[in-house]
C-alpha cells in the first residue's frame, strides 16, 4: 500500500468514475484492482458509500483497494469465486527510492478494516511486507456469494 504513489488509470477510482454515472442501484464490480495511495482510495470509498450502490469482488482485490472492506458496509458487499484480498502493510518511497514501512499507514489500514478481518490478519502474523491473501473459504465465510 504505497502512501506515496500514483493511483493507476485503472484504479478503483477509474471504476468509480464511470459507475457513478450509472443509478444508485446499479453495482460496482471489481475484477482486478492492484491498490494505490490510501487516501485517494478513501475518498473514492466514501463516495462510493453515500452512493448506496452495492460492491460485486469479483477478481483481484489488492493493497489499498481492500479498504472496500471497511468503507461500505458489509451487507453492500458481494464475493464471487474469483475474490481474492491481498494485504500488505503500508509504505511509501524513501529517499533512496526504495520502500520505506509506514506505522501510521498501516494502524489506518488496522483501524479501518472490519473486526472479522483484523481477527485474519492477526491470525496470519498482521500486515506486514509480504503480501496475505484472502479467498476461497475463508472469504466466503465473511461475505456473502454474489447471486
Amino acid at each position: 500500500m504505497r502512501i506515496g504513489a500514483v493511483v493507476g488509470a485503472t484504479s478503483f477510482g477509474t471504476i468509480l468514475a464511470a459507475a457513478s454515472a450509472s443509478s444508485a442501484s446499479a453495482a460496482v464490480r471489481i475484477v482486478s484492482d492492484a491498490g494505490g495511495q490510501i487516501g485517494p482510495y478513501l475518498e473514492s470509498l466514501a463516495q462510493l458509500r453515500s452512493s448506496g450502490q452495492n460492491v460485486i469482488i469479483d477478481g483481484p482485490c489488492l493493497s489499498a483497494c481492500t479498504l472496500v472492506l471497511g468503507v461500505i458496509p458489509r451487507e453492500r458487499i458481494c464475493v464471487t469465486s474469483r475474490a481474492r484480498l491481498g494485504f500488505h502493510a503500508a509504505w511509501h518511497p524513501g529517499d533512496n527510492g526504495q520502500p520505506t514501512p509506514s506505522r501510521g499507514g498501516t494502524q489506518l489500514l488496522m483501524e479501518v478494516y472490519p473486526q472479522q478481518v483484523r481477527r485474519w490478519l492477526a491470525r496470519k502474523g498482521g500486515l506486514t511486507p509480504q503480501m496475505k491473501y484472502l479467498a476461497g473459504r475463508e472469504l466466503a465465510a465473511m461475505y456473502s456469494a454474489c447471486r
